[in-house]
């Protein structure tokens, strides 16, 4: 399976940022195809999230511009979504 370059990881997010945050954050950089964060069952933030650009060139500038930068009080992490294991 060919990996996807245009997903992003987002760590270390604030727990009040939701999915309009992170769309709000990323389109200032690219065009954005989807922001989430990932919510726990009981509605709470696990703080981080992931965010698909429009395309690779994108997503690059995103990791360069946004990566350690401060958001809701916190610094956070943009890199590639690393694929997900095959399992057997």
């Amino acid at each position: 399976m060919e990996q996807n370059k245009k997903k992003l990881f987002v760590a270390s997010l604030s727990f009040r940022m939701r999915d309009d945050d992170l769309q709000e954050i990323f389109s200032g950089v690219g065009s954005v195809v989807n922001a989430k964060v990932v919510i726990d069952r009981d509605g709470r933030s696990r703080g981080y999230g992931f965010v698909e650009m429009e395309t690779e060139g994108e997503a690059d500038n995103a990791i360069d511009k946004l990566n350690k930068t401060i958001h809701f009080n916190r610094e956070i992490v943009v890199q590639a979504q690393k694929p997900k294991e095959q399992t057997a």
